[in-house]
């Protein structure tokens, strides 16, 4: 009985979301052994994903310091270059949707594995193409692997927390993913100097692989709870049977679930266009900087981010969604300040640890407040939606940020970025509902 976390008192079945309605005479005892159950379960399946994120990513990260060379191999301008990277973004944000309405319809399960063997696949193939336009294609077909393991994750996630641990649970999986985000490139640089150019995507594949395997054998079921799980105070109390489409458009009507959207696109953006792509080269023009300089300051930042990343979804669970993503967002803008007047490599080290923190306190409450929005049985629908507006941010930045940057030069786009995130963070203070705040707090 996937999903349902069975007490030892005699025939009594509990669901994460269904506390509140055990009989009185017992709410003592087993109340109390059912919310220990319910705990370990969630546990245990957090735990899991972690494993399977942590190893998928380390995966990417690995791929990271060779992509751009490795499409430079095939004899094209950089502005295709800079199309490897946003293709596998455009299929991240195709998938999105679509992945959500596959693990309603098979399940959570079979949806993350089946995400590890297309991208498994995509990579591989990635390291055997022979001709560009065959690379671009199987960079495609590896997006599309991820964004199937990407939102699905985040569905889980969503199915087995409570509001009142959301923000904490989706932190921790967080800190993984950015932690295996920072330390793949280490590995990968090593293998792509001792192996070619090739051997980070088999690396790749190979850790998609692992990460099927690990879906399929180890992460339980978790699409029954989501017709269970407590809502939060925005969303409905009954579950849903609404079709997938049907409860798209519901939740596109959700003011404060299309603010948070808008905020983790900007973010996406500021990562791809800003972090990935304009910072490195200004602080190798401007500063003298070395790649290994400037990857010491990217990796402290990304130590500084893990360790604040559970405190912040504490912050987010205690006091409430909005006041961390405001100022995580407010936060992000000036990191782009900083970086934009680093004047030496201490100040470039500053913006980097201010990066880091922001981007972790960043991740989780976002996902949290969208995870809050949906009513039981829409949790797929809400965190699909969510991936795909984020997702959107990862074909943006490299070219809308790689454009102005052009035109009116590196620090004008940093500038600008700034800018839109105080904006989209100050219309989300100003419009968006709470959605969860603990009463402790109150």
């Amino acid at each position: 009985m996937d999903g349902l976390i069975e007490c030892h008192a005699p025939a009594v079945l509990v669901l994460p979301g269904n506390l509140a309605r055990l009989s009185p005479k017992r709410s003592g005892a087993v109340k109390s052994e059912a919310i220990s159950l319910i705990m370990a379960s969630e546990r245990r399946i957090l735990l899991w994903m972690c494993v399977l994120v942590g190893v998928n990513q380390l995966g990417f990260g690995a791929m990271v310091p060779s992509l751009a060379l490795y499409a430079q191999s095939f004899g094209v301008p950089a502005s295709a270059i800079g199309l490897a990277v946003a293709i596998y973004g455009l299929a991240r944000f195709s998938t999105a949707v679509p992945a959500g309405q596959l693990s309603d319809w098979i399940g959570r399960r079979p949806t993350l594995a089946i995400g590890g063997l297309v991208s498994a696949l995509g990579n591989l193939w990635c390291a055997v193409a022979g001709q560009y336009p065959e690379f671009i294609a199987a960079r495609f077909i590896a997006g599309a692997g991820a964004g199937l393991i990407l939102t699905t994750g985040q569905v889980v996630l969503a199915d087995i927390s409570t509001p009142a641990r959301r923000a904490r649970t989706i932190s921790i999986y967080q800190g993984t993913f950015l932690f295996a985000v920072g330390i793949g490139p280490f590995p990968g640089g090593l293998i792509a100097e001792r192996l070619g150019l090739a051997a980070p995507f088999v690396a790749y594949g190979t850790a998609s692989l692992l990460a099927a395997m690990v879906a399929w054998f180890a992460v339980r079921e978790t699409r029954p709870l989501s017709q269970t799980g407590a809502p939060g105070p925005s969303a409905g109390g009954e579950p849903t049977a609404q079709p997938f489409s049907s409860q798209i458009r519901l939740l596109v009507g959700k003011s404060g679930l299309l603010l948070v959207g808008l905020i983790a696109l900007l973010n996406a953006v500021v990562r791809t266009g800003g972090l990935f792509a304009i910072i490195p080269i200004l602080g190798t023009v401007q500063l003298g900087l070395s790649v290994g300089a400037i990857g010491t300051a990217m990796m402290l930042g990304s130590l500084f981010g893990l360790a604040a990343a559970y405190p912040a979804g504490t912050l987010a669970d205690r006091f409430g969604r909005k006041p961390v993503i405001v100022a995580a967002t407010v936060m992000t803008g000036a990191s782009m300040l900083l970086f934009a007047f680093a004047g030496s490599y201490s100040a470039f080290v500053a913006a980097s640890i201010v990066w880091g923190v922001a981007s972790s306190v960043g991740g989780a409450a976002p996902a949290a407040y969208a995870a809050d929005s949906a009513a039981p049985g829409m949790n797929a629908a809400a965190m699909s939606l969510y991936r795909m507006t984020a997702d959107a941010g990862y074909v943006i930045g490299p070219l809308a940020l790689g454009l102005m940057a052009d035109a009116h030069g590196p620090i004008a786009a940093l500038l600008v970025s700034a800018t839109l995130l105080v904006l989209a963070g100050a219309a989300f203070a100003l419009v968006a509902p709470e959605t969860y705040r603990s009463t402790a707090a109150l």
